[in-house]
């Protein structure tokens, strides 16, 4: 067995971890070692206790040749830190991954890049935030690292993507169960346009303890982290600690004092946060400015959108404003059926014209 084989192998058992993993292998040498020793000698090493010890002297060959297997089905790479294109900013932290998985590729200019993260159940001022913050950070360089999860973190891949620049997601499972399911094709066209990573081995489920494991790779591969949007115990606050613990600058979006999903970030900003209102907010620490051509999201959509529609598509389109609307308020508002006007609504977001955001809610794009 080889090094790179070894270290996949190690990393396969499932409660080994990066910080006890690298205690083996200062004490062991190299990974071929701990894999051939004794329970005994294994448990000898702080942090490894039997049951852990049992899981790596039991390893069978046949699992690692499986798992090499399933992630050439995926189109995976399996990348270590002894790897020339394994990212630099995250090689620095206190505790690595050993093994990164990766889905599309891994670029020199991604060491510039801003973490954008926050809550799963945002409103709209918080997407909408999470994708303008994006989309400018992308247009000036930056590649955007978030988390995948719904809300904030989709929001930001999306910004990115509308820009044309690169974006990173960090999963907290394995490829071969894509977390939250919805995003499956998110991914792909992060893939496309970046990469998909994940330190899990394929089959690896999403469970609760992987996240706050993933938040550290998050913080780690960027050089700040710019929390949204973020309730009083909203995992986006562990990747500000995380940030805080790597030497990573922390950027917070204030909100409403009265909004429970400002609580995090509101309190971010008495702890020391750098509040931002702006994208410059953020260039401005990195020496960098805005160029006003990337000040709108697709600014001419609007004056196309008046030629293009008629009747009650038109209607309706007017009817929705910047902010989002219910869809039983728009239905108040119009002399159409319930079903008639979710089939209007669905032809304008197949033409891109308006999007849905949770709670049946919509707002044009």
């Amino acid at each position: 067995m080889t090094k790179f084989e070894a270290l996949i192998s190690l990393n396969m058992v499932g409660e080994i971890g990066s910080i006890r993993l690298s205690r083996l292998l200062k004490y062991f040498g190299n990974p071929e070692n701990v894999l051939k020793d004794s329970s005994e000698k294994l448990m000898a090493v702080s942090g490894i206790g039997e049951k852990i010890a049992q899981q790596i002297t039991s390893f069978k060959r046949e699992d690692l040749d499986r798992e090499l297997a399933l992630a050439k089905k995926l189109g995976l790479k399996i990348i270590t830190q002894d790897d020339a294109g394994y990212p630099e900013n995250l090689k620095n932290i206190y505790d690595p991954p050993i093994v990164l998985y990766v889905k599309g590729e891994l670029k020199t200019e991604d060491k510039l890049s801003m973490a954008i993260v926050g809550s799963r159940r945002a409103s709209y001022y918080g997407l909408s935030s999470a994708e303008k913050f994006a989309y400018e950070l992308s247009e000036k360089g930056f590649t955007i690292v978030s988390g995948m999860a719904r809300g904030i973190d989709t929001y930001a891949h999306r910004g990115a993507l509308k820009a044309g620049g690169r974006t990173i997601a960090i999963m907290g499972s394995g490829f071969n169960h894509i977390y939250p399911p919805e995003n499956k094709k998110l991914a792909e066209e992060t893939a496309k346009n970046g990469a998909v990573i994940s330190e899990f081995p394929c089959d690896a489920k999403p469970l609760p303890q992987n996240f706050p494991q993933r938040n550290r790779v998050i913080s780690g591969l960027s050089l700040g982290v710019l929390v949204v949007e973020a309730a009083r115990n909203s995992g986006a606050l562990i990747t500000a600690d995380f940030a805080l613990e790597q030497g990573r600058d922390v950027f917070s979006l204030p909100g409403k004092v009265d909004s429970k999903t400002s609580f995090g970030t509101n309190g971010l900003i008495k702890q020391g946060a750098k509040l931002v209102s702006c994208a410059e907010d953020i260039l401005e620490e990195f020496n960098l400015s805005l160029n006003t051509k990337n000040a709108k999201i697709e600014p001419e959509k609007e004056s196309i959108t008046r030629h293009d529609l008629a009747g009650e598509e038109l209607l309706l389109y007017n009817l929705i404003p910047q902010d989002p609307l219910q869809l039983d308020d728009l239905v108040e508002k119009v002399d159409i059926n319930i079903s008639r006007v979710s089939q209007i609504l669905l032809n304008l977001q197949l033409k891109k014209l308006i999007r849905e955001i949770p709670g049946k809610q919509f707002v044009r794009s």
